[in-house]
């Protein structure tokens, strides 16, 4: 008897953790951490490796036709709108994590994390694994 309710209890775990995950698939405004203002719109998706990924459909500060100047290797001069800016996420626990997130501004690669507050989507792109030298963005999903 003991084990059925552990079994219940670990599948309900694993499936409220899913669906936590599931909320962040979908179009969500980026928000400027010093200014508040939205900056672009991206969306989170699952590949078929398995991995979240997230890329920048519109811009809402950059003119029509703006590339990543600061950008290296592969992202050199690539044009901001369609830039692959979350990737490779793996689900864990609820969050994404054991990515690496993009700044298009300075061109660099942070190790990153994803979580849910409530509604909104927590980003937090770090300089280490561990997520402590860092910094935080708030995402409001699009309606």
């Amino acid at each position: 008897m003991k084990k059925i309710l552990l079994s219940m209890l670990i599948a309900v775990c694993s499936m409220s953790s899913f669906a936590q995950v599931s909320k962040m698939v979908g179009e969500w405004y980026t928000i400027d951490d010093k200014t508040n203002e939205k900056k672009a719109v991206v969306q989170i998706y699952k590949e078929k490796d398995g991995l979240y990924y997230g890329k920048i459909i519109q811009s809402l500060i950059k003119a029509d036709g703006a590339v990543c100047v600061a950008c290296t290797g592969e992202d050199a001069n690539k044009p901001i709108v369609g830039l692959t800016i979350v990737r490779g996420f793996k689900e864990k626990d609820g969050a994404l994590v054991g990515g690496r997130v993009l700044d298009p501004e300075s061109g660099k690669y942070y190790y990153g994390k994803i979580t849910m507050d409530g509604e909104k989507l927590v980003l937090r792109g770090s300089i280490d694994k561990m997520g402590v030298l860092g910094r935080s963005q708030t995402w409001i999903k699009k309606k």
